[in-house]
């Protein structure tokens, strides 16, 4: 009778784990919200070209960086994990980067040597 006792009351017992304060979930929300904001804003005011690209990367990239930050935890995992799950991400834009270039490259050569627009 003592083993089903002491199975009972192993879940029971309270689990210490590590609590983050209220006011920063609200901060990040608020923070997501000016962002969100600015990113509406830039097709508001009407930028164009590579400035509107730019900034609507760069405030998606913030967004992002704070929901992974914050509400996936990622702020306090070891470094490792976080280099596990980041570093991929950050390679393949390395190598996008990388297969613009050449595309560019790419046509130049087609256009000097064919002499026609693709």
């Amino acid at each position: 009778m003592s083993e089903t006792t002491a199975h009972i009351q192993a879940p029971t017992q309270a689990h210490s784990g590590q609590q983050h304060p209220i006011r920063l979930y609200l901060l990040v929300w608020g923070l997501l919200f000016v962002l969100s904001a600015f990113s509406y804003m830039v097709d508001y005011v009407g930028i164009q070209g590579y400035a509107r690209w730019s900034l609507i990367l760069l405030f998606m990239m913030l967004k992002a960086g704070l929901i992974v930050a914050v509400f996936m935890h990622m702020a306090w995992e070891r470094l490792a994990l976080v280099y596990a799950i980041l570093l991929p991400p950050v390679l393949v834009l390395v190598f996008t980067a990388l297969m613009v270039s050449e595309a560019d490259y790419t046509i130049l050569t087609r256009l000097a040597f064919f002499d026609t627009a693709p």
